[in-house]
């Protein structure tokens, strides 16, 4: 167990090592307490307003996640982002790029007329791996699920 002098060692020597440290403006420390003070936007937005602050003020990592509930490693990709960037980058994700959509427009009215025709072999309706093995049988795909058909055709237009 630490005694309070080797605590405050170690959060001295973590203070020293630490690569991204945050000194806010009076402008932007008072952007984040207006939007802290409001509570009006996403809960992520208000954590990131929060660790800058405690961050400004001095505490140490560790000590901003435990108050937080988060994780140390979220306080140091936080501290980072607002070096690196702004406080516009520290607050907001970065947009994620997601995956190539299987059908184009041509391809998705295709399944749509599809699914709106008469079904095969005495059927009473489509299902969704009938509706994909035609879409691939059409060679309009070289493969697709059929949860992403039924997710195409639920899609609102």
């Amino acid at each position: 167990m630490y005694t309070s002098s080797q605590n405050r060692t170690t959060e001295l020597e973590e203070a020293m090592r630490k690569r991204y440290i945050v000194t806010l403006t009076d402008d932007e420390r008072a952007q984040l307490h207006e939007l802290v003070h409001k509570g009006l936007r996403a809960a992520r937005v208000l954590t990131r307003a929060h660790i800058l602050l405690q961050a400004d003020a001095g505490a140490t990592d560790q000590a901003i996640a435990d108050s937080l509930h988060t994780g140390r490693a979220t306080v140091e990709r936080v501290r980072k982002r607002f070096v690196e960037g702004n406080l516009a980058c520290a607050l907001t994700e970065a947009k994620r790029p997601g995956g190539k959509t299987k059908l184009d427009g041509p391809a998705e009215a295709t399944l749509v007329a599809w699914a709106c025709t008469t079904p095969p072999d005495a059927r009473t309706h489509w299902t969704m791996q009938l509706l994909a093995d035609k879409l691939v049988e059409l060679k309009l795909v070289a493969a697709i699920s059929d949860e992403t058909v039924r997710r195409t055709l639920k899609k609102p237009t």
